[in-house]
């Protein structure tokens, strides 16, 4: 059974206070300002320095993708009582904000993209449209059997908002979906069961959040334990595979991978996964699509309906 959620926080507001926003943009702030004559947006990017004047003053702050935000920001907003990301990775921040200060991300907003960027990968993975491609460069003819999505035996590692569309998108593959999550409940597998599950999916997709436990999770006993010539999609972040363990297998040709994200990042002219076999490489382009931007700035703006309106925030991210 799923675990019981902690109560949400509510950011406490005066009944007439104005709510002071530090946003990325001009056009985000124009947004948020139109909800609420109460709302004051401060345009703020990390290239700016710290935050002077009124902006000082501000309760929440929106910022800029998924990057961090140095400490003497954080020392110069006396106020500051929400972080809302504009995207559903958190990693950056988990840990590293004062007690009074709640964290949320944008759980939804990039979910459509990123499954279905996950679905295009491992489809094209499988049929074998890497090497077609390069076939059709090179003006050459080469028919050849490849894989099929149809009826794979997938392992879903990750059970959250993404895989769950995942895996509604693979329904009409007659794919058989085995899900596994951290905590073992109804329909899913915990962490702890994947030695035993891994050599029997033909496709393993991780799409975890980073934690302590997902860091490095897949290293070289869990690659060593899929099936021969089984894909690997990650969806994720870099950091939760094994770079050279991963390259070790790509490179014997005993697995196959599809990857939008690598460790490190961005990857350097040069690295050996540039060119290595068996593997179809994106740019973290997975939530790069026109309506994501317009999805997590409906984000910030539900959440401060709510902070206005005194209900609990919503999409709280809370400490692994």
């Amino acid at each position: 059974m799923p675990e019981t959620p902690t109560a949400a926080p509510v950011l406490q507001l005066g009944p007439e206070e104005t709510l002071h926003v530090l946003v990325p943009s001009r056009a985000l702030g124009a947004t948020i300002e139109a909800l609420s004559p109460r709302i004051r947006a401060h345009r703020f990017s990390p290239d700016d320095g710290v935050p002077t004047g009124e902006a000082t003053q501000a309760q929440v702050m929106v910022p800029r993708g998924g990057g961090d935000v140095a400490a003497e920001v954080l020392d110069a907003l006396p106020a500051l009582q929400l972080v809302q990301l504009m995207s559903a990775g958190a990693e950056k921040f988990v840990g590293k904000l004062p007690e009074r200060v709640t964290l949320c991300n944008a759980r939804g907003a990039h979910t459509p993209a990123t499954a279905e960027w996950a679905v295009t990968a491992m489809l094209a993975a499988q049929r074998g449209i890497p090497h077609f491609t390069r076939e059709q460069d090179a003006g050459r003819w080469t028919p050849s059997t490849e894989h099929s999505v149809v009826g794979a035996r997938v392992l879903m590692v990750g059970a959250g908002d993404i895989g769950a569309t995942i895996g509604r998108m693979l329904s009409g593959f007659d794919a058989d979906i085995t899900w596994v999550a951290r905590t073992a409940r109804e329909g899913v597998h915990a962490f702890e069961e994947l030695p035993e599950l891994l050599p029997h999916a033909d496709v393993v997709v991780l799409i975890v959040p980073v934690t302590p436990q997902t860091t490095g999770m897949v290293d070289a006993a869990f690659l060593g334990a899929m099936k021969d010539d089984a894909l690997l999609v990650n969806a994720a972040r870099g950091v939760v595979v094994d770079t050279d363990a991963l390259l070790a297998e790509l490179t014997a040709g005993r697995l196959r991978a599809a990857v939008d994200v690598t460790d490190p990042e961005p990857l350097p002219a040069g690295h050996p996964l540039w060119s290595a076999p068996n593997l179809l490489l994106t740019p973290h382009v997975a939530g790069a699509v026109p309506d994501t931007n317009a999805r997590a700035a409906a984000a910030v703006t539900e959440q401060l309906e709510r902070v206005l309106a005194g209900e609990p925030l919503q999409n709280v991210v809370r400490d692994y």
